[in-house]
């Protein structure tokens, strides 16, 4: 089968296109056919070696899937060849097939399309984490999405509102704006062109947001703390800015408000049962019409590298989907 490897720390053009041996499922493993293989923003930095997650080389980028069960090892009988399925393995799916524990595999019905599938486990999941467990968003509350036409900021847009809340997107031009008004957002705040502390203050009637959802960083994170509202949690779900920012503490306590961190690969593990629950929400979220999965961009195999710097340059509004 043919894959895309990281052999050594680099960068998109780094990586090869090769010939490996097909896999072969062991107990309780299901081999699955790859018809769709999301990316997202940290696959930049674990091909570089800056992520959390360091891999042992070579390996394949692209951390979730949508497919078809071709074989089914020992002890399996959560699902059978042939159906219909999606899942997240951390890393390892840019490739024609993959093995991976049956248990963890979603089931996907017949309406909902592969590219689509793909791309729900890690943005939707993460945001369903962030939102429901983390943040504990209630109907009517106010939540301010940093990033709101990206990957995890479209699936926050989309939830707040399926959840009930007032939603403010927030991103770095107009377009990405008009975007998430599109796709939900009842406001929205351009924070290159407008200062965003004072905003959101505006758009809240001096309060603040309840919840601010941040997968940004870098030099736009004090100014959405100081925009939390009073016991409002602002949620740190990453840093796609690049930088890691230093939040003043006073303000935590000034606002008695809650940073909450988000990390949702350890949720997956440390918590499965409640993971199963949110993703079979979100799927049915989906299959209803409340969520877009929206694609952006759908990519040949060979293109890998060429997907990952439209991620990183940020030209990727929703999800950028690899075609095996």
């Amino acid at each position: 089968m043919r894959a895309i490897l990281c052999r050594q720390p680099g960068g998109p053009d780094d990586l090869t296109l090769v010939d490996i041996p097909d896999p072969v499922p062991g107990p309780g493993e299901a081999v699955v056919k790859i018809e769709a293989a999301g990316l997202n923003f940290f696959d930049t930095l674990i091909i570089a070696g800056k992520y959390q997650t360091k891999p042992a080389f070579p390996f394949s980028p692209a951390a979730e899937f949508a497919g078809v069960v071709e074989s089914t090892g020992s002890g399996v009988e959560r699902v059978q060849a042939g159906g219909r399925v999606m899942g997240y393995v951390g890393y390892g799916c840019a490739r024609e097939r993959i093995a991976v524990k049956a248990e963890t595999l979603v089931g996907i019905p017949d309406d909902l399309d592969f590219d689509r599938a793909a791309g729900l486990s890690i943005t939707y999941g993460t945001t369903m984490h962030a939102l429901k467990d983390r943040g504990k968003l209630q109907a009517g509350e106010t939540l301010a999405v940093l990033g709101a036409a990206g990957g995890v900021g479209l699936a926050a847009v989309e939830i707040g509102k399926a959840m009930g809340a007032r939603v403010i997107g927030c991103a770095s031009s107009d377009e990405k704006c008009a975007f998430a008004r599109q796709r939900g957002a009842d406001e929205t705040v351009n924070y290159t062109t407008t200062d965003l502390r004072d905003a959101l203050k505006e758009l809240t009637g001096g309060q603040g947001a309840d919840v601010i959802y941040d997968p940004v960083g870098g030099e736009y994170a004090e100014s959405a703390l100081r925009a939390t509202a009073w016991k409002g949690r602002y949620l740190v779900v990453g840093f796609a800015a690049g930088e890691i920012p230093r939040l003043p503490l006073n303000l935590v306590l000034l606002k008695g408000c809650d940073v909450v961190g988000v990390f949702w690969g350890a949720f997956t593990e440390r918590e499965p049962a409640a993971q199963a629950a949110n993703m079979a929400q979100i799927v049915d979220w989906c299959a209803e019409g409340k969520l877009s999965s929206h694609v952006h961009a759908i990519y040949p195999l060979a293109d890998t590298a060429q997907a990952l710097k439209d991620i990183a340059a940020r030209r990727i509004m929703g999800k950028a989907i690899l075609r095996p």
